[in-house]
């Protein structure tokens, strides 16, 4: 374990003067004191807050990063982007991002972990550059971080929305309005722990923007893109099962399993954009269905109508910007 120590000259927080003199920020300095790993002379403190006096010492012990070895992989990626600082992919239906108990075939991460990027906080903790996390059986683009700064700084865009995914859906029964928005705050189900529901209870606000794209063949079914102005687990399927419309092959929050016949979700994160951590420039991208998608959305749909609303301008400007 690597020891540090530092002389306060000042009246300040001590978050804000570790955060300076050690070169993260303060959330990442708050999981350093909240690990147990600071000291103002000689005495061990557990808030970011203690107010610092001047000539104070304050010591930090850095541990060493945690290192788990990642389980063999069994899957490719489509790598979209790729630079020193971060990845964008087109994640595969039926990979879970994260690793947990429950979890026995190898994830994202573990594919991450092949590739090298191994990110670990300053508290030690190895968090492999996930900046947002996609449902197991939704593909499509996800950007990660190859570097804690880029990690930070994708991760406030997050918050302050400069960074933004639209999704491609195939719902049924189709929507009423050519545009629909919910607003609906979202939390753990108290009747079914593996979903979520929508409802006053909880605490965190969510907001989902539909966009009609097409109709399909028979009129049972309709392709839709999704506008997330938040993001909570489950958000999209939620948020349809409160105006009784869900996502075909979505057996959590399908109305008639018996009668889904569709392999997976057909959800899709269509589109990602964001601002380079580095070089400050707006970046855009587009990731393609996989084989299966492709083939339901062929054949439910018309082909020709497709080309136009499926073009990412159109998509773009079918949403207001307001959240």
């Amino acid at each position: 374990m690597k020891t540090e120590e530092y002389i306060c000259e000042n009246s300040e927080r001590l978050d804000t003067f570790l955060s300076t003199q050690i070169g993260q920020t303060r959330s990442q300095i708050a999981g350093l004191i909240k690990a147990n790993c600071v000291w103002v002379d000689e005495k061990q403190v557990a808030r970011p807050g203690v107010k610092l006096k001047a000539n104070q010492k304050v010591k930090v012990v850095f541990p060493k990063a945690k290192v788990e070895e990642a389980k063999e992989v069994d899957f490719d990626v489509e790598v979209l982007y790729e630079d020193d600082e971060l990845l964008v992919i087109n994640k595969p239906s039926g990979v879970t991002v994260h690793p947990a108990p429950s979890v026995k075939e190898a994830t994202l991460v573990d594919w991450l972990k092949h590739k090298g990027v191994r990110l670990s906080t300053i508290s030690g903790e190895e968090r492999n550059g996930i900046v947002h996390r996609l449902d197991k059986g939704t593909s499509g683009t996800m950007v990660v971080a190859k570097t804690n700064e880029a990690h930070e700084l994708l991760s406030a865009q997050l918050k302050d929305k400069s960074m933004g995914r639209y999704y491609i859906a195939v719902i049924t029964p189709p929507l009423k309005d050519d545009v629909t928005v919910i607003e609906g705050n979202i939390g753990r189900s108290a009747h079914n722990r593996l979903k979520m529901s929508c409802g006053l209870e909880h605490k965190k606000a969510a907001k989902t923007m539909f966009k009609q794209l097409a109709l399909s063949s028979d009129e049972k079914n309709q392709l839709v893109a999704c506008k997330l102005f938040t993001g909570r687990t489950h958000q999209i399927r939620v948020h349809l099962e409160t105006i009784n419309r869900h996502i075909l092959g979505d057996h959590i929050y399908g109305l008639s399993p018996k009668v889904e016949k569709s392999e997976r979700i057909l959800l899709h994160a269509y589109m990602i954009y964001f601002v380079h951590p580095t070089t400050k420039k707006v970046m855009q991208f587009t990731a393609e269905f996989d084989e299966y998608m492709k083939n339901n959305i062929d054949k439910k749909f018309n082909l020709e109508s497709l080309n136009e609303v499926m073009d990412t301008s159109y998509i773009i400007n079918s949403f207001t910007t307001d959240s």
